[in-house]
C-alpha cells in the first residue's frame, strides 16, 4: 500500500525510452518526482526507493540536450526544475532537528545521504558530458542552478559529524570533487570566490541559500547549517570577503551569542576570521546601530552589553597573546574606532585594554611603527573617554610611555626621523592628557627627571608636558590636547 502511495502518478514507461519524451512531458516527469520527494511517503523505505529509482532512470535515459534545455517545462525551464529537485534532495538528506535527535538519534541519515550523493554524481556526470560535447551550451545554466544545492549537500555530509558515516563522507567527497571539476575550479576557495579573479564565485549564491536557515527562529532547525556556514566562511579570505560583510556578520554574531558553549566557540571562530580578513572591519561600526536597534537602556539598571562590546572583547582576546607583527598591525589599526564607538562604556574593557596597550608599546613594529602609533592613538582616546577611571592606572601608563620615549630617543637608525617625531609627539600628548586627568600628578612625578637625564630628546618631551600643565584648570573637565 505504501509503495502504491509513493508511486502515485509515476512517469510513464515511454519517458525512459529514447525519443519517447517531449520537452513538456519531460518537465512534467521531473515535476512529479519533485512533488513525490517533498511528500511524507518519500521518507519511508519503499517510497524512497521508488522515487530514487525513477529519478535515477530518468536522469540516465535523458539526453544532455534535453536535460539542460532552457524551455519546455510546464512552469520553469528544465535547469531551474533540476535546481529545485537538487534542493529537495538536499532537504531530504538533511540531519534532523535537535529535538528529533534526542528521541531518534541520527538514524538513517547517512544512508539517505549516500543514496542522494549517488544521484548527484549522475547529474554532475551529465553536466560533464554536456560540457565536453560542445553541442549543449545550456549545461552552464544547468550547473548554475545545481551548484549551490549540491555544494551545501557535499559540505553537510563530507565533514565528520554525528550524522555521517565513512560511506556517506566518501560519497559526499566524490560529489564535491566532481562539482569542482565541472566548474573548472582547482579548490573550494576558487569555487566560492571565483578563479583567477573572474568574479564568478558562488559564495553569494550559497549564502543566499543558507540565509533562510540562519535567522533567530530557524538556525537550529538544521544542525548542519551552522557548520556549513562556518566552514564555507573560512575558505574565503581577503580581499574577497570584504564585499560580503553584511551577509556573514549577523549569522556569526547570532551563533556566538548562543547559550551552548559549542555554538559560542563556533561563532567566535567565525568572528575571528572576519576580523582577520575583512579590510573594511570598520564597517562593523556602521552596522552596529542597525543590529542593536532593539536594545533599550533603562536608567535604573546597568547598560546591556552590545555586539560592539562582544567584538571588541574578541579583538582584545586575540591581540594580547599575538606575536606576529602583521596581525598586530591589523588589530591595532581598528582599535581606535571601537574606543570612539563605545565612548565611556569602554571602561568595561579597561583592564584588558591596559594590558594590550602596555604590551604593544614595548615591541618595535618595524620602520613605519604602525601598530605603536595606533596604540598611542587608542590610549589618547581612552584617556579622553574614561579619564575618571584612568588615574588609578597612572603609574603603570606613565612608566610605559617614558620607556617608549627613551627607546625612540636612543634608536640610532632603525626608524625614519618622521616616524620618530610622530611617536614622540603622540607619546607626549598622552602624557599631557594623563597629567590633566590626574590633576597635575604627572607634572610632579616628572619634576626631577630633567636634572638627572642627559638625553635632550627625552628632556624636551618632559618640558613640553610641564609647560602644557602650567596654568591648567583641573576642575573635573574632560582632558584634551590643545
Amino acid at each position: 500500500m505504501e509503495l502504491d502511495s509513493a508511486r502515485e502518478n509515476p512517469p510513464p514507461e515511454s519517458f525512459f525510452l529514447p525519443g519517447g519524451r517531449s520537452s513538456a512531458a519531460l518537465g512534467e516527469a521531473f515535476s512529479q518526482i519533485l512533488h513525490r520527494l517533498t511528500r511524507q511517503e518519500a521518507r519511508r523505505g519503499n517510497g524512497r526507493d521508488a522515487v530514487f529509482q525513477d529519478l535515477s532512470a530518468l536522469i540516465e535515459a535523458t539526453e544532455c540536450g534535453r536535460l539542460f534545455e532552457l524551455s519546455g517545462a510546464p512552469i520553469h525551464g528544465m535547469s531551474e526544475m533540476l535546481g529545485e529537485v537538487a534542493k529537495a534532495l538536499g532537504t531530504y538528506a538533511a540531519p534532523p532537528t535537535e529535538e528529533s535527535v534526542r528521541s531518534d538519534g541520527h538514524s538513517g541519515v547517512s544512508e539517505k545521504a549516500a543514496e542522494v550523493g549517488l544521484l548527484f554524481l549522475k547529474l554532475l556526470r551529465k553536466v560533464e558530458t554536456a560540457k565536453n560535447s560542445l553541442a549543449c551550451p545550456a549545461w552552464k545554466t544547468g550547473l548554475h542552478h545545481l551548484a549551490g544545492p549540491v555544494y551545501i549537500f557535499a559540505i553537510t555530509h563530507s565533514l565528520e559529524q554525528p550524522w555521517t558515516s565513512p560511506r556517506s563522507q566518501n560519497v559526499a567527497g566524490e560529489v564535491l570533487s566532481l562539482l569542482l571539476r565541472v566548474s573548472d575550479c582547482g579548490s573550494v576557495a576558487g569555487f566560492l570566490h571565483g578563479e583567477n579573479g573572474d568574479g564568478k564565485g558562488r559564495f553569494t549564491v550559497i549564502m543566499g541559500l543558507l540565509k533562510p536557515d540562519l535567522n533567530k527562529e530557524s538556525w537550529k532547525n538544521n544542525p548542519a547549517t551552522k557548520h556549513v556556514f562556518s566552514w564555507t566562511l573560512q575558505q574565503v579570505t581577503r580581499p574577497w570577503l570584504n564585499q560580503h560583510l553584511e551577509r556573514i556578520l549577523p549569522p556569526s554574531l547570532l551563533i556566538s551569542d548562543d547559550y551552548q558553549t559549542e555554538n559560542k566557540i563556533l561563532g567566535i571562530r567565525c568572528l575571528h576570521h572576519i576580523v582577520l580578513n575583512v579590510a573594511v572591519l570598520l564597517c562593523l561600526l556602521d552596522l552596529f546601530p542597525i543590529l542593536e536597534k532593539a536594545v533599550q537602556w533603562k536608567g535604573d539598571m546597568a547598560r546591556p552589553t552590545t555586539q560592539c562590546d562582544e567584538v571588541l572583547q574578541l579583538i582584545l582576546t586575540h591581540m594580547e597573546p599575538e606575536h606576529r607583527l602583521l596581525l598586530r598591525r591589523t588589530y591595532a589599526r581598528n582599535l581606535p574606532a571601537f574606543v570612539k564607538r563605545l565612548g565611556i562604556l569602554t571602561v568595561r574593557h579597561l583592564k584588558r585594554l591596559e594590558r594590550v596597550i602596555i604590551g604593544y608599546l614595548e615591541v618595535y613594529d618595524g620602520p613605519e611603527e604602525e601598530a605603536r602609533l595606533k596604540i598611542l592613538e587608542t590610549l589618547k582616546l581612552l584617556i579622553q573617554h574614561t579619564w575618571p577611571r584612568v588615574s588609578c592606572r597612572l603609574v603603570v601608563l606613565l612608566k610605559a610611555l617614558l620607556k617608549l620615549i627613551c627607546d625612540v630617543a636612543r634608536d640610532p637608525n632603525l626608524t625614519p626621523e618622521p616616524v620618530k617625531t610622530a611617536l614622540l609627539e603622540e607619546a607626549t600628548d598622552c602624557l599631557i592628557l594623563l597629567d590633566h586627568s590626574s590633576q597635575g600628578r604627572v607634572k610632579g612625578l616628572l619634576a626631577t627627571i630633567p636634572q638627572s637625564c642627559e638625553d635632550g630628546t627625552v628632556v624636551n618631551c618632559i618640558r613640553e608636558v610641564q609647560q602644557a600643565s602650567e596654568g591648567a584648570d583641573y576642575h573635573g573637565t574632560k582632558p584634551c590636547v590643545t
